[in-house]
């Protein structure tokens, strides 16, 4: 009887799939635990790695925790990018993007958990927790500036910040009220925001 060479031995998971699963593990701890008590002993036994491999690919706490950042600012970009993209007017561009927002939110609430807890984290990771603010303020600024070049850049900043804000607010109060939706949400925000955003893309409300 021919033995399969293959047999007794382990295979082995590419990179990139074990990388996800250490992100994916991670980032269950962090939002469970919080970042100072997750524990790198407790995510390798839970992903099934040693110590040392986790280490190997992310450097340290600090580095897995904005890996975990990373991978949820990028992911958040491909969605609201991907619905305003299908905006055909200013106002379908705003409802359309903060819609995606709150969609993501509501999918992932354990990247969400993460963000949330900025005032618990320092140095690059509340830095990399900015950057997913201002990633998003830059996606409106350009959205905006499509529908209204003749405005000037400082105003079309200062609004992008507003909708920023006023959309992290929305998302933390909607923590207490689960039975507003993503769609009910994005109209609370139009209906306040709306108003002064139309005054930069000189078009009527639909």
């Amino acid at each position: 009887m021919t033995q399969n060479p293959g047999n007794g031995k382990r295979r082995r998971m590419p990179r990139a799939d074990r990388e996800r699963q250490m992100l994916d593990v991670a980032e269950g701890v962090f939002a469970e635990r919080g970042y100072q008590s997750a524990s790198m002993d407790e995510i390798a036994e839970l992903v099934g790695v040693s110590k040392p491999m986790l280490y190997a690919y992310f450097g340290s706490k600090d580095g897995l925790l904005m890996a975990c950042i990373r991978r949820a600012r990028a992911d958040l970009r491909e969605v609201t990018t991907a619905a305003i993209a299908e905006g055909g007017s200013p106002l379908d561009v705003m409802r359309r993007g903060l819609v995606a927002h709150f969609r993501f939110i509501d999918a992932h609430t354990r990247a969400w958990a993460i963000l949330r807890t900025e005032a618990s984290l320092a140095g690059p990771a509340a830095a990399e927790v900015e950057e997913v603010r201002n990633q998003q303020a830059q996606l409106i600024v350009e959205s905006t500036a499509a529908f209204a070049p003749g405005v000037g850049p400082l105003l079309v900043e200062a609004y992008a910040q507003m909708l920023v804000g006023a959309t992290e607010r929305v998302s933390l109060w909607r923590e207490q009220h689960p039975e507003i939706t993503p769609e009910a949400a994005a109209e609370l925000i139009i209906a306040v925001v709306w108003k002064g955003v139309s005054t930069l893309v000189a078009v009527p409300a639909e």
